[in-house]
Protein backbone atom coordinates (compact mmCIF):
# COMPACT_ATOMS: atom_id res chain seq x y z
CA UNK A 1 0.00 0.00 0.00
CA UNK A 2 1.17 3.47 -0.94
CA UNK A 3 0.91 6.19 1.27
CA UNK A 4 0.08 9.72 -0.42
CA UNK A 5 0.75 12.85 1.41
CA UNK A 6 -1.91 15.17 0.30
CA UNK A 7 -0.90 18.77 -0.58
CA UNK A 8 -3.50 21.10 -1.18
CA UNK A 9 -3.56 24.51 -2.57
CA UNK A 10 -5.58 27.26 -2.76
CA UNK A 11 -4.13 30.79 -3.87
CA UNK A 12 -0.34 29.26 -4.26
CA UNK A 13 -0.86 27.97 -0.17
CA UNK A 14 -1.06 24.82 1.84
CA UNK A 15 -4.63 24.63 2.66
CA UNK A 16 -7.31 22.01 3.87
CA UNK A 17 -10.66 22.22 3.36
CA UNK A 18 -13.36 21.33 6.72
CA UNK A 19 -16.19 20.15 5.04
CA UNK A 20 -15.62 21.39 1.74
CA UNK A 21 -15.72 24.70 2.96
CA UNK A 22 -13.50 26.74 -0.10
CA UNK A 23 -14.08 29.93 1.64
CA UNK A 24 -12.97 28.99 5.18
CA UNK A 25 -9.82 26.78 4.34
CA UNK A 26 -7.65 26.07 7.34
CA UNK A 27 -4.01 27.09 5.79
CA UNK A 28 -0.92 25.71 7.17
CA UNK A 29 2.38 27.60 7.42
CA UNK A 30 4.76 26.22 5.46
CA UNK A 31 5.91 26.24 1.57
CA UNK A 32 4.10 24.07 -0.65
CA UNK A 33 6.77 23.34 -2.70
CA UNK A 34 9.32 23.03 0.42
CA UNK A 35 6.42 20.07 2.08
CA UNK A 36 6.61 18.48 -1.26
CA UNK A 37 10.23 17.69 -1.04
CA UNK A 38 10.17 17.19 2.60
CA UNK A 39 7.54 14.49 2.40
CA UNK A 40 9.69 13.17 -0.45
CA UNK A 41 12.86 13.24 1.52
CA UNK A 42 11.23 10.92 4.49
CA UNK A 43 10.43 8.54 1.82
CA UNK A 44 7.03 9.12 -0.11
CA UNK A 45 6.83 7.78 -3.49
CA UNK A 46 4.84 9.44 -4.39
CA UNK A 47 2.63 13.08 -3.49
CA UNK A 48 -1.12 13.47 -4.33
CA UNK A 49 -1.84 17.45 -5.14
CA UNK A 50 -4.89 19.21 -5.72
CA UNK A 51 -5.43 22.55 -7.30
CA UNK A 52 -8.28 23.46 -5.47
CA UNK A 53 -9.07 27.21 -7.24
CA UNK A 54 -9.22 25.09 -10.37
CA UNK A 55 -12.05 22.94 -9.45
CA UNK A 56 -13.98 26.09 -8.82
CA UNK A 57 -12.63 27.40 -12.34
CA UNK A 58 -11.37 30.42 -10.06
CA UNK A 59 -7.61 30.38 -11.37
CA UNK A 60 -4.80 27.69 -10.74
CA UNK A 61 -1.50 26.48 -9.70
CA UNK A 62 -0.39 24.76 -12.54
CA UNK A 63 3.55 26.79 -12.03
CA UNK A 64 3.52 25.46 -8.45
CA UNK A 65 2.40 22.22 -9.32
CA UNK A 66 5.08 21.85 -12.10
CA UNK A 67 7.67 23.26 -9.97
CA UNK A 68 6.77 20.41 -7.77
CA UNK A 69 6.89 17.53 -10.32
CA UNK A 70 10.63 18.81 -11.18
CA UNK A 71 11.99 19.30 -8.15
CA UNK A 72 10.41 16.75 -5.33
CA UNK A 73 12.10 13.45 -5.49
CA UNK A 74 8.33 11.77 -5.73
CA UNK A 75 5.73 10.94 -8.54
CA UNK A 76 3.22 13.30 -8.60
CA UNK A 77 -0.69 12.64 -8.74
CA UNK A 78 -2.36 15.77 -10.06
CA UNK A 79 -6.04 16.47 -9.09
CA UNK A 80 -8.62 19.45 -9.84
CA UNK A 81 -10.17 20.96 -12.40
CA UNK A 82 -9.27 18.39 -15.20
CA UNK A 83 -12.12 18.51 -17.29
CA UNK A 84 -10.45 17.56 -20.96
CA UNK A 85 -8.14 15.60 -22.87
CA UNK A 86 -6.18 18.84 -23.25
CA UNK A 87 -5.16 19.15 -19.76
CA UNK A 88 -4.76 15.53 -19.33
CA UNK A 89 -1.97 15.36 -22.04
CA UNK A 90 -1.04 18.82 -20.75
CA UNK A 91 -0.10 17.09 -17.46
CA UNK A 92 1.03 14.06 -18.80
CA UNK A 93 3.96 15.85 -20.64
CA UNK A 94 4.70 17.95 -17.42
CA UNK A 95 5.83 15.01 -15.82
CA UNK A 96 2.30 14.01 -13.59
CA UNK A 97 2.76 10.32 -13.12
CA UNK A 98 -1.21 9.91 -12.61
CA UNK A 99 -4.04 12.57 -13.30
CA UNK A 100 -7.43 12.26 -11.28
CA UNK A 101 -10.34 13.23 -12.93
CA UNK A 102 -13.22 13.97 -10.61
CA UNK A 103 -16.68 15.71 -11.81
CA UNK A 104 -15.69 15.39 -15.50
CA UNK A 105 -16.08 11.52 -14.72
CA UNK A 106 -19.71 12.13 -13.78
CA UNK A 107 -20.65 13.93 -16.13
CA UNK A 108 -18.91 12.33 -19.17
CA UNK A 109 -18.09 9.31 -18.64
CA UNK A 110 -16.68 8.66 -22.15
CA UNK A 111 -13.94 11.42 -21.63
CA UNK A 112 -12.39 9.06 -18.99
CA UNK A 113 -12.70 6.27 -21.22
CA UNK A 114 -11.13 8.01 -24.16
CA UNK A 115 -8.59 9.21 -21.31
CA UNK A 116 -7.58 6.23 -20.15
CA UNK A 117 -7.35 4.44 -23.84
CA UNK A 118 -5.14 7.47 -24.39
CA UNK A 119 -3.01 7.00 -21.10
CA UNK A 120 -3.18 3.90 -20.35
CA UNK A 121 -2.69 3.07 -16.03
CA UNK A 122 -1.93 7.10 -15.51
CA UNK A 123 -5.23 8.21 -15.19
CA UNK A 124 -7.45 7.89 -12.17
CA UNK A 125 -11.18 8.56 -11.14
CA UNK A 126 -12.02 10.46 -7.75
CA UNK A 127 -15.33 9.18 -6.26
CA UNK A 128 -16.51 11.10 -3.43
CA UNK A 129 -19.63 10.34 -1.69
CA UNK A 130 -22.04 11.34 1.22
CA UNK A 131 -24.83 9.10 2.72
CA UNK A 132 -24.25 6.36 -0.01
CA UNK A 133 -24.41 8.74 -2.88
CA UNK A 134 -21.87 10.09 -5.04
CA UNK A 135 -21.47 14.02 -4.97
CA UNK A 136 -19.58 16.44 -7.51
CA UNK A 137 -18.79 20.01 -7.88
CA UNK A 138 -16.69 20.24 -4.63
CA UNK A 139 -19.07 18.08 -2.69
CA UNK A 140 -21.90 20.68 -3.76
CA UNK A 141 -24.07 18.44 -6.02
CA UNK A 142 -25.68 15.05 -4.95
CA UNK A 143 -25.88 12.30 -7.72
CA UNK A 144 -28.41 9.21 -7.73
CA UNK A 145 -25.44 6.95 -8.39
CA UNK A 146 -23.97 4.77 -5.47
CA UNK A 147 -20.25 4.69 -5.58
CA UNK A 148 -20.16 1.04 -6.69
CA UNK A 149 -22.70 1.60 -9.19
CA UNK A 150 -20.49 4.53 -10.55
CA UNK A 151 -17.00 2.83 -10.12
CA UNK A 152 -18.64 -0.77 -12.19
CA UNK A 153 -18.93 1.31 -15.68
CA UNK A 154 -15.09 2.22 -15.93
CA UNK A 155 -14.29 -1.99 -14.54
CA UNK A 156 -13.00 -2.73 -18.07
CA UNK A 157 -11.11 0.43 -18.47
CA UNK A 158 -7.31 0.93 -18.26
CA UNK A 159 -7.65 3.48 -15.06
CA UNK A 160 -4.89 3.33 -12.55
CA UNK A 161 -7.37 3.67 -9.53
CA UNK A 162 -10.33 4.70 -7.97
CA UNK A 163 -9.98 6.93 -5.18
CA UNK A 164 -12.53 6.99 -2.77
CA UNK A 165 -13.49 9.81 -0.75
CA UNK A 166 -15.40 8.83 2.44
CA UNK A 167 -16.78 11.98 3.22
CA UNK A 168 -18.90 10.87 6.40
CA UNK A 169 -15.86 9.59 7.54
CA UNK A 170 -13.89 12.81 6.72
CA UNK A 171 -16.42 14.76 8.78
CA UNK A 172 -16.51 13.02 11.36
CA UNK A 173 -19.98 11.50 11.63
CA UNK A 174 -20.75 9.07 14.70
CA UNK A 175 -21.91 6.32 12.24
CA UNK A 176 -18.89 6.56 10.41
CA UNK A 177 -16.35 3.99 9.64
CA UNK A 178 -13.56 2.23 7.16
CA UNK A 179 -16.89 -0.34 5.99
CA UNK A 180 -17.99 1.90 3.18
CA UNK A 181 -14.30 1.84 1.55
CA UNK A 182 -13.92 -1.70 2.19
CA UNK A 183 -17.24 -2.17 0.41
CA UNK A 184 -15.93 -0.22 -2.78
CA UNK A 185 -12.90 -2.06 -2.49
CA UNK A 186 -14.18 -5.76 -2.99
CA UNK A 187 -16.86 -4.48 -5.60
CA UNK A 188 -14.59 -3.17 -8.12
CA UNK A 189 -11.46 -4.99 -10.01
CA UNK A 190 -9.97 -1.21 -10.10
CA UNK A 191 -7.45 -1.26 -7.20
CA UNK A 192 -8.93 1.69 -4.60
CA UNK A 193 -7.10 4.28 -3.13
CA UNK A 194 -8.91 5.85 0.17
CA UNK A 195 -9.12 9.33 0.75
CA UNK A 196 -10.65 11.25 3.87
CA UNK A 197 -10.65 7.89 6.38
CA UNK A 198 -6.91 8.11 7.92
CA UNK A 199 -7.46 9.89 11.13
CA UNK A 200 -4.16 8.15 13.25
CA UNK A 201 -1.83 5.09 12.47
CA UNK A 202 -5.00 2.63 13.22
CA UNK A 203 -6.00 3.20 10.20
CA UNK A 204 -3.19 2.92 8.33
CA UNK A 205 -2.56 0.01 10.00
CA UNK A 206 -6.41 -1.17 9.26
CA UNK A 207 -6.03 -0.13 5.23
CA UNK A 208 -2.85 -2.20 4.73
CA UNK A 209 -5.09 -5.09 5.20
CA UNK A 210 -8.35 -4.33 3.24
CA UNK A 211 -8.48 -6.30 0.03
CA UNK A 212 -7.69 -4.23 -3.38
CA UNK A 213 -6.49 -1.25 -1.08
CA UNK A 214 -3.96 0.07 -2.95
CA UNK A 215 -3.06 3.50 -1.38
CA UNK A 216 -4.20 6.00 1.02
CA UNK A 217 -4.16 10.05 0.87
CA UNK A 218 -3.50 11.69 3.96
CA UNK A 219 -2.84 15.54 4.52
CA UNK A 220 -5.22 16.87 7.54
CA UNK A 221 -3.26 14.36 9.66
CA UNK A 222 -0.20 14.43 8.55
CA UNK A 223 -0.20 18.51 8.61
CA UNK A 224 -1.70 18.22 12.37
CA UNK A 225 0.83 16.44 13.80
CA UNK A 226 -1.37 13.50 14.32
CA UNK A 227 1.30 11.45 13.05
CA UNK A 228 4.84 11.48 11.16
CA UNK A 229 4.86 10.18 7.43
CA UNK A 230 7.81 8.04 8.61
CA UNK A 231 5.71 6.46 11.00
CA UNK A 232 3.01 5.52 8.08
CA UNK A 233 5.38 4.14 5.73
CA UNK A 234 7.06 1.97 9.32
CA UNK A 235 4.04 0.43 9.06
CA UNK A 236 2.70 0.00 5.51
CA UNK A 237 6.94 -1.42 5.04
CA UNK A 238 6.54 -3.60 8.13
CA UNK A 239 6.27 -7.41 6.78
CA UNK A 240 3.38 -9.48 8.39
CA UNK A 241 3.78 -11.51 11.02
CA UNK A 242 4.06 -15.26 10.45
CA UNK A 243 1.33 -17.50 11.09
CA UNK A 244 2.08 -19.89 13.44
CA UNK A 245 1.84 -23.55 11.90
CA UNK A 246 -0.48 -25.98 13.89
CA UNK A 247 1.23 -27.95 16.44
Amino acid sequence: MIVYPDIELQNGRCVNLVRGQMDVPVVYDVDPLDAACEFAAQGAEWLHVVDLDAVVNQGSNTDLITQIIRKASACVQVAGGIRSIDTVRDWIDAGAGHVVIATAAVKDPAFVKAAAVAYPDQVVVSVDARQGRVVVEGWRETTAFTPVEFARQFEDVPLAAIIYTDIDRDDDLPESSLSHTAELADQVATPVIASGVVKGLDDISTLKYLPNIAGAITGRALFGGAFELSEALAIVYEPPEPIAAFQ
